[in-house]
């Protein structure tokens, strides 16, 4: 597969992770907070964890599984968090997950990056459909789906286990012509 793109908005740019990138990636994503609203980041979160998830990102993207991409603020360079496109190539969709490091909450990173990273889906990985999943108790990741255009399908009830408790997952999803119809 061609190399990843960098993407960008007016405040963000989304590009590959670095290595160099592992202990941001530790601190940011290592946060209580951030892990206990997310399906698959682990507490604690050690460097070695953030080294393995960033390699693991350029086999995904090589092999046509996945496009994550780092957040960065373009003023300074600063890592805000993640966010990525997981593929299924044969029903041409996409899941979409994202994550900021909590110093960055409520600021409008993830809904900006969110956008960018649609029309990524949408126009360069041709997606008919985008969808997205966030924890019941987590209403603040839905309000960026809903303000990214996306439509509430259902809610999964105790579908997944996080921390030894059942976790509901609601899910949302945006097709290509309501994306296109924005």
């Amino acid at each position: 597969m061609a190399k990843r793109p960098t993407l960008t908005t007016d405040r963000l740019r989304l590009r590959e992770f670095k290595l160099g990138d592992a202990e941001e990636v530790t601190r940011l994503a290592g946060a209580r907070q951030v892990a206990d609203t997310t399906l698959h980041i682990p507490h604690p979160y050690s460097l070695d964890d953030a080294l393995d998830w960033i390699a693991s990102q350029d086999i995904a993207w090589d092999r046509g599984d996945a496009a994550n991409f780092a957040i960065e603020r373009q003023e300074d360079g600063q890592l805000l968090g993640a966010i990525g496109v997981h593929l299924n190539r044969e029903h041409e969709y996409a899941e979409m997950g994202y994550w900021i490091g909590v110093p960055y909450w409520n600021q409008g990173y993830c809904t900006e990056a969110g956008a960018r990273a649609l029309a990524f889906a949408f126009e360069k990985l041709k997606m008919n459909r985008v969808q997205a999943r966030h924890f019941s108790r987590n209403p603040a990741s839905g309000r960026v789906m809903q303000k990214l255009g996306m439509q509430p399908e259902g809610t999964l009830r105790q579908v997944v286990k996080k921390w030894d408790r059942f976790e509901d997952l609601v899910l949302y999803s945006i097709l290509r012509n309501e994306w296109r119809a924005r």
